[in-house]
């Protein structure tokens, strides 16, 4: 069982489930009852104090919710939502690259291809995962896997989840924004259904190579932006403590991001956050897909292409 984080917000909370953590390791016979009462008041606290910090949280609170380390992940969706999933590992050039995972699955009875970035949950998942931050390889496995979907008519379902794209040498030795681009690019090419979820932190074109879909879906907690804000503050003041303003002048909440018209649907998340009730999150991502799947699924496969290409063509035109 995982143990329990908590953000710094998140402080009062913490607080009063330590005191109830507490009195249910007394055991005295003769305060059962009382004990019992004490324990239940408090619960009833708790709920109180979590409706109430969610219920209004900053662009920076999001921020770090987004970034929860208990928050689910990648394989986390596959396992709850995929069926029968069989993973695909290479780019057939280079090498694998595990920050991206993909394969062939079923979901609610269609065949699909699920790629995704993966961040891990502990230390030596992390680092196997390089923390969701894909190489040039790892997009390069991505391209291969939806001309796969393209030639087998498999709709692809993408899980979008990473601070952006690896930022060594090696990746761009090996070509990262050739390996990008390519990927936004074949995200244009095929004719096959693309529906997108941000289920934590999109973070640059490492997000933006999975999220060119038919449908973009976002958490109700999670951030999509072309920079961090640590990375904006640092650019803009110098100053990468000015993170909280700079995640406020993004407007890269899902809230945000609505009312501009770059996603196209807000997945609510349970009270206190998908880390808080994650079977129930994957469940409400799971029902979101599938609504917009059995619409894309009407459509013949040239019309899927122009669809995805007005999606993006509406945007520049609100924005010009």
């Amino acid at each position: 069982m995982e143990q329990e984080q908590y953000l710094e917000f998140e402080k009062p909370i913490a607080e009063l489930e330590s005191k109830i953590e507490g009195l249910r390791h007394l055991s005295s016979a003769d305060d059962g009852v009382s004990i019992a009462e004490e324990i239940s008041r408090l619960q009833k606290k708790v709920e109180k104090q979590v409706n109430q910090l969610y219920a209004k949280l900053t662009p920076w609170q999001k921020t770090q919710v987004a970034r929860h380390p208990n928050r689910p992940h990648c394989l986390d969706y596959i396992q709850g939502l995929i069926t029968d999933f069989v993973a695909l590992a290479g780019d057939r050039l280079f090498a694998e690259d595990a920050a991206i995972v993909g394969g062939l699955g079923r979901f609610q009875g269609h065949s699909v291809m699920v790629i995704g970035q993966e961040k891990g949950h502990d230390i030596e998942t992390r680092l196997k995962h390089s923390f969701g931050m894909a190489k040039p390889e790892g997009y390069r496995k991505a391209i291969r896997l939806m001309k796969m979907a393209d030639r087998f008519g498999l709709p692809i379902i993408t899980f979008v989840d990473t601070a952006g794209a690896f930022p060594g040498l090696e990746g761009e030795e090996r070509g990262q924004a050739e390996a990008i681009a390519s990927c936004i690019d074949q995200s244009f090419a095929v004719r096959v259904p693309i529906i997108c979820c941000v289920i934590g932190e999109g973070g640059s074109g490492g997000a933006i190579a999975l999220a060119t879909a038919n449908r973009l879906l976002m958490l109700s907690n999670s951030i999509y932006s072309v920079i961090s804000p640590e990375g904006c503050a640092s650019i803009l003041w110098r100053d990468g403590t000015q993170a909280q303003k700079a995640a406020e002048a993004l407007h890269l909440t899902a809230d945000d991001l609505k009312e501009l018209g770059v996603i196209d649907e807000i997945i609510p998340e349970p009270t206190g956050g998908a880390h808080r009730a994650k079977e129930e999150t994957i469940v409400a991502v799971g029902n979101a897909i599938a609504k917009h799947l059995k619409e894309l699924l009407k459509m013949d496969r040239d019309k899927i292409r122009r669809d995805r290409e007005e999606k993006f063509l509406k945007m520049t035109r609100m924005q010009s």
